[in-house]
């Protein structure tokens, strides 16, 4: 690709791109870099070290900016899945500009907490929910338990009896809505563990209604993950929609509806705009409920700091058995896992270009250090010639990088760090050795 890079193609808001002298043309011999925003990459590792995540403050809010532009015509809320990436900067971030949050463990909610103790727009879902984790948040004054069957319905009206207060709750609705994903984050069909069978659920509103310390206010429905075709979100509140008329036939006030998160991202085509992406979004999921009068409930995580972090690795040694080529990396799986896990895809670019390194490609394996067959970043993937030594940037690694790393083989998780303009925060340190045993007797 002679003038542009794969990272350079992709239309998103202002984050990762390469500058040189020029005007974005290679002249012979002269190189570009990878910027996050202002700052080169390759001043960020030479700084902070390789494996190091990257995220652009920028990019976060853009995307944020496109869900608002997106549902202005209807009362709603972004409540950010904490999942996603959970660095407490990265929250703090999002609370200034007025997000509410969706947690899935006591964990998550206490990380929200810390970031923001003000922010009371919190729902949280999840279908292992404790009696502690429960009380936490009520002690907490959240906005909304998405519940998830009718033994924790009881134990949640238990808790909150013990603390003489009541939970404002929503059941999760399962529509039986096939969703085209990777079967993992998948949670729409009757035969995944998550939400109550649609056809229960008004008589299980109807229980909970009768119930001091349980006050019925929303509905909420999340089909899976990294889904790109808005028609399966548009028929899941379609059946929301039914289910919401009945509720009211039945005397229920739902001021909430919980339509969760799941809006894929690009991770290989790159041929969208991502503000057009949510806009048809928006458009599939707004026309059922047009004239319900309900306040939307919006839980991206993935769409919204994914392609906003990055996975920067040096290549520590090239290698060749017989006919097959590797480069071998400092970041391994447990940095990183989502290829090993899901076979995801994630681009990888060089960070410095020349007129050379794009012209002259190989087919190669990009491979970590870890002692698996599969610990990898790519196979037989066509790349630029890259050197020993050489800055290689794992791109949209900003959702479920650093939130699934492990400490596996005894290594040490990445720092990270956030760019805004032409200032770089260190938002988390690297790990030392010492931390990983320190806890242990």
């Amino acid at each position: 690709m002679t003038g542009r890079s794969a990272i350079s193609a992709i239309e998103r808001p202002p984050g990762f791109v390469f500058r040189k002298g020029g005007r974005g043309i290679f002249q012979r011999g002269v190189a570009r870099e990878l910027h996050c925003e202002s700052v080169p990459v390759t001043k960020l590792a030479a700084k902070y070290g390789t494996p190091l995540y990257v995220y652009s403050a920028t990019a976060i809010l853009d995307r944020l900016a496109a869900f608002e532009r997106a549902f202005k015509e209807v009362p709603h809320t972004v409540c950010y899945s904490v999942k996603a990436n959970s660095n407490l900067a990265i929250l703090r971030l999002l609370a200034r500009e007025g997000c509410g949050f969706d947690v899935v463990s006591g964990g998550e909610l206490e990380r929200v907490r810390v970031a923001n103790r003000s922010v009371k727009q919190i729902v949280f879902s999840g279908v292992g929910k404790t009696a502690n984790e429960m009380a936490a948040a009520l002690r907490a004054g959240i906005l909304l338990f998405n519940v998830e069957s009718e033994s924790e319905l009881w134990a949640l009206a238990e808790c909150a009896a013990a603390l003489r207060t009541t939970a404002q709750i929503a059941l999760r609705v399962n529509p039986d809505v096939a969703a085209k994903t990777h079967p993992y984050i998948s949670t729409g069909l009757h035969k995944h563990k998550f939400g109550i069978p649609i056809r229960a659920a008004r008589e299980l509103y109807a229980k909970a209604s009768g119930t001091r310390h349980l006050k019925v206010a929303g509905v909420s429905v999340h089909i899976g993950s990294q889904i790109t075709d808005v028609a399966p979100f548009a028929e899941a509140v379609e059946r929301v929609r039914e289910l919401v008329l009945d509720l009211r036939t039945d005397g229920h006030h739902i001021r909430y509806i919980d339509i969760g998160g799941g809006l894929g991202i690009d991770y290989q085509e790159r041929g969208s705009s991502f503000a057009e992406a949510v806009r048809r979004y928006a458009n599939a999921v707004m026309y059922p409920l047009r004239r319900l009068g309900v306040h939307l409930l919006l839980e991206p995580g993935r769409s919204l700091v994914g392609p906003a972090g990055l996975l920067l690795t040096s290549v520590i040694y090239r290698k060749q058995n017989d006919g097959k080529s590797f480069l071998v990396v400092d970041a391994a799986m447990n940095d990183l896992i989502r290829p090993a896990l899901y076979g995801a895809h994630h681009e990888i670019v060089l960070v410095v270009q020349s007129e050379d390194s794009v012209t002259k490609k190989e087919t190669i394996d990009v491979v970590g250090p870890v002692c698996e067959s599969g610990d990898f970043f790519a196979r037989d993937r066509e790349l630029p010639q890259a050197k020993e030594g050489a800055l290689l940037a794992i791109l949209d690694a900003g959702a479920y990088g650093m939130a699934l790393a492990s400490n596996y083989n005894t290594r040490p998780r990445p720092a990270e760090v956030l760019v805004r303009g032409k200032a770089v925060k260190i938002i988390r340190r690297r790990e030392t050795v010492r931390d990983l045993y320190s806890a242990e007797l």
